[in-house]
């Protein structure tokens, strides 16, 4: 009988120990800027393949779009960490929110304009001159066009300014001369279309023109930082593991398959197309690692917000660009 008791002990101990859970990760939320897309690839790649889980966390990855603001959400402590562009973070710090930067996602701000060479001459800023140029008003392209033009002495009245909406066909059409988009996104489809009715294209640069517009980055609190600074640290880590490896050549097919399971509207040979892209605009040339914040590029956007009168007083940049010794 004794035999017997000590043999069912020692099986209930075994089969609870199967069964305990494992060691309780911290829980976060991650909100990102927009919809999932080739720009959220890394994020994706962090939570599918385990980069959070092996530090000690379980990170809600969220979608971002109109209506889902992370700065805000921020603010409300309904996110630990975001994504925002730089204009983002700048007009909300300059209104007093307590947010820091992490870590700059794009080296190079995907926002160009694509034009048509055998129509519209150009071979730099000084050929914006006197040409008809699409703009999202209150978008940051307006930002990055009136720096732009700024830049080169051109005046509004030198140029048609033609506002943009979701419609293509005014570009398709001819009817205008440069054309905002996404150089890892639309740009791909677009110029895929021109390709087939036999059209060349090409895009305008503003970073090659001399303005350095930063796009997206990833940012917290500063009560995150100074109440759960391992947390940061962490996530931190984690996530540009995630986004390094996720961006290297030889994880691209496990990459391409993780995205295409988040966004299953985009035709895989699009998707292919547009990681190539978003590999350049993210990777340090040389093979610098990932991540990097641009201090001088995040001071000169400030300098652009502030002389468009998009913000009223100067951000400290310094103040808000974390990185750790």
């Amino acid at each position: 009988m004794y035999a017997k008791t000590k043999l069912f002990l020692i099986s209930a101990l075994i089969f609870l120990s199967a069964c305990a859970p494992e060691e309780k990760l911290e829980e976060v939320n991650y909100r990102l800027k927009w919809l999932y897309n080739v720009s959220t690839v890394g994020d994706l790649y962090a939570d599918a393949c385990g980069y959070f889980t092996r530090h000690g966390l379980k990170v809600n990855v969220k979608p971002g779009g109109p209506e889902r603001d992370a700065l805000k959400e921020l603010e409300l402590g309904h996110a630990q960490f975001g994504v925002a562009s730089a204009d983002q973070v700048l007009r909300a710090v300059a209104k007093g929110a307590p947010i820091v930067v992490l870590a700059q996602l794009f080296q190079v701000n995907p926002l160009h304009w694509i034009y048509r060479p055998d129509q519209t001459v150009f071979s730099g800023g000084e050929d914006l001159k006197g040409k008809r140029i699409g703009v999202t008003f209150g978008g940051n392209d307006e930002a990055i066009l009136r720096a732009l033009l700024a830049r080169y002495s051109i005046s509004e009245n030198q140029v048609t300014l033609f506002s943009v909406r979701y419609d293509y066909v005014p570009f398709y059409e001819r009817r205008v001369d440069f054309w905002p988009l996404y150089l890892n996104a639309q740009a791909v489809i677009i110029g895929e279309k021109l390709e087939k009715a036999g059209e060349s294209y090409a895009f305008l640069s503003p970073d090659r023109l001399g303005v350095r517009f930063v796009a997206n980055s990833v940012v917290t609190t500063r009560e995150m930082i100074e109440k759960h600074p391992e947390t940061v640290k962490r996530f931190r880590t984690a996530l540009l593991e995630g986004w390094r490896d996720a961006l290297d050549f030889g994880n691209q097919e496990q990459a391409i398959q993780v995205l295409l399971e988040a966004d299953r509207e985009t035709p895989e040979p699009v998707v292919r197309r547009q990681l190539a892209v978003t590999r350049d605009l993210m990777l340090l040339p040389a093979g610098g690692g990932f991540g990097k914040i641009d201090a001088a590029a995040w001071r000169e956007t400030e300098k652009i917000l502030r002389a468009q009168g998009l913000i009223e007083e100067p951000v400290d940049v310094e103040s808000l660009l974390f990185t750790y010794k």
